[in-house]
């Protein structure tokens, strides 16, 4: 059940405008974006709504839009090769769904070319690729989402769904490494005992983990962000049906796949907030007048057929907050 959808559809006002893309129709050539995006179960939809965000605002591939997308599930070396290509093919604009290699590659493929990212499992601003929010102050600006406050935000709610579930696993990788140092702190100061199950060469062996978890004894687990972790999405959520365990997930796409509980930005919204940018610099604006936005739309998501399913039953406190309950 929603109870406040309605938010989700506020990026989509925000770039209202003309049905035709009148500053490239003017120009007699087609709209050129290079991006990398994930295909997977995860952020795959979002990537539909980026796209979809596009069309809203008269962007329309075939027509007045081209569109080179390239897949996130690559190496960095892949990411480099890539964006330099669309550097020489001319695109207009360079957008980085994801993790932080591929804004990397982008970057090193111009210092001009404006580029648009939705920084997910990275800090732009720590890492160096903008300035500040409020002053990006080259060509790269987009929608930062800031998942280290995630991670202590979704180690609390477990905790409050489950005060008596004291030993946490978290599930984690090189690339919500930081994600998983901050819920770790978190977790320690509420009085949790952690256990740590980081992930090393994809595609994960998630059966040997559960193996690992079941040995050790946690009775709770929090599933960290990763474009790698999310591949798996499937077999995550159907091991921690079988292993009867509480499961804590970033995107609601777990939730829809069975997973108990998530908290998290709403991943299409953030989206389509990107698409937001790609807009506003095909029709004249610079990367450097636009200040870095975060995401607008956080939703929790409970699932109460995998609650009923492993045994388990949610304080009404949560079930009051939930942005979505599955029944």
């Amino acid at each position: 059940m929603r109870r406040r959808e309605f938010i989700t559809l506020l990026g989509a006002l925000t770039i209202a405008g003309p049905p035709a893309a009148d500053a490239q129709m003017a120009a007699g050539k087609p709209a050129r974006v290079g991006l990398f995006a994930s295909d997977n179960p995860v952020m795959g939809p979002a990537t539909d709504a980026f796209l979809d965000e596009l069309r809203r605002a008269g962007f329309v591939e075939g027509q007045n839009l081209t569109v080179d997308r390239r897949s996130t599930a690559q190496d960095s070396t892949a990411f480099q090769v890539q964006a330099a290509e669309m550097v020489r093919t001319n695109s207009d604009v360079l957008v980085a769904l994801g993790s932080e290699p591929v804004l990397q590659a982008c970057m090193q493929a111009s210092r001009t070319l404006p580029i648009v990212f939705v920084a997910i499992n990275y800090d732009p601003i720590a890492r160096g690729y903008v300035r500040s929010l409020a002053a990006p102050g080259g060509n790269a600006t987009g929608v930062f989402l800031r998942q280290t406050e995630l991670a202590e935000k979704q180690v609390e709610l477990l905790t409050q769904a489950f005060p008596d579930r004291t030993r946490l696993a978290v599930f984690w990788d090189a690339i919500s490494a930081d994600q998983f140092a901050a819920a770790s702190q978190r977790a320690i100061l509420l009085g949790l005992e952690i256990q740590s199950y980081k992930m090393e060469h994809p595609p994960y062996d998630i059966a040997k983990v559960y193996r690992n978890v079941s040995d050790g004894g946690a009775n709770s687990v929090l599933v960290l962000s990763s474009q790698f972790i999310a591949q798996q999405r499937d077999q995550i959520v159907e091991h921690a049906i079988n292993q009867r365990l509480p499961t804590m997930f970033i995107f609601k796409a777990y939730v829809d796949a069975g997973g108990l509980l998530s908290y998290g930005a709403n991943n299409k919204a953030m989206y389509r907030q990107g698409a937001v940018y790609v807009v506003k610099i095909l029709r004249g604006a610079k990367p450097v007048d636009l200040p870095v936005e975060q995401p607008t739309t956080y939703e929790l998501a409970v699932n109460l057929r995998t609650a009923k399913a492993i045994g388990v039953e949610l304080p009404t406190s949560i079930l009051l907050r939930a942005d979505e309950v599955i029944e």
